[in-house]
């Protein structure tokens, strides 16, 4: 069943999950409401039909899923703003506010309303995000419902919260990782003969068939490289190398490194 949903603060993540929804056909223009201080920059929305402005409290009276994507720094005075009019029978809020607690939000909403925390990925602006859910006091009706509508942005996993900050990592940071290991076999790429838009090309196609790979067919990475790996073959010539030169250990103390950074600061 539709429900009317609204997005607190229409920013670059904000804007990513409304225009996601909107694509997807999950939810109607005339039931999603957007708000932002600088509602300008959300012209394109009100080009859709969606509700525009920067009134908090009307976007939570005329709603009942409610999008919290502010800052980390603003989130308590939007809370502060929009708290009285929060009503736990009628109304499920879902933060995807980096580091921000389901524990801190309750505290300050100070009232029964169900809390699911969403932790998604920049992919999202393509309808790619992993995203990642945790949740308090909501239903299995609601939380199903949360979990469709971030699949329409991508994939979601349910997890319990206390691994929100190594989701962070993983599904996050995880992308800045893989990024980086494109780049460096565009550079590989080019050295071998390739030009940089071809080498490109070649790399990301390659990594986005790879993950595809096992996303549809459920198996585990060496199963597929043991595909590719002949005898004496120029694939396990460079995979050894790789090794050698610590590709596997350097990325897991680099994941680790990532972590220690969050938990101790």
């Amino acid at each position: 069943m539709a429900r009317k949903i609204a997005v607190i603060g229409g920013g670059n993540l904000g804007a990513s999950i409304a225009d996601g929804l909107i694509a997807s056909g999950f939810s109607k223009p005339a039931e999603l409401t957007v708000t932002r201080r600088n509602v300008g920059a959300l012209s394109r929305f009100s080009g859709k039909g969606c509700k525009v402005h920067s009134d908090n409290r009307k976007a939570v009276r005329e709603s009942e899923i409610i999008i919290l994507a502010v800052k980390p720094y603003n989130y308590a005075d939007i809370i502060k703003e929009i708290k009285p009019l929060l009503n736990g029978k009628k109304h499920l809020v879902v933060s995807v506010i980096t580091g921000v607690w389901i524990e801190q939000l309750q505290k300050a909403i100070g009232k029964p309303v169900p809390v699911i925390r969403a932790m998604p990925n920049t992919a999202i602006a393509i309808q790619q995000s992993m995203t990642c859910l945790a949740h308090a006091g909501a239903s299995a009706a609601q939380l199903n419902y949360v979990q469709e509508l971030f699949n329409q942005l991508g994939r979601t996993v349910l997890i319990d919260e206390k691994l929100m900050d190594a989701a962070t990592v993983l599904g996050a940071c995880g992308t800045a990782y893989a990024m980086r290991y494109i780049r460096a076999n565009i550079q590989g790429g080019i050295e071998i003969g390739f030009d940089a838009a071809t080498a490109s090309l070649i790399a990301a196609q390659t990594i986005k068939g790879a993950a595809e790979l096992l996303l549809e067919k459920g198996t585990h990475p060496e199963q597929e490289i043991d595909k590719v790996t002949t005898p004496k073959g120029c694939t396990i010539a460079g995979l050894n190398e790789m090794e050698h030169q610590g590709f596997s250990s350097s990325l897991i103390r680099g994941l680790v490194a990532s972590y220690d950074k969050i938990v101790k600061g």
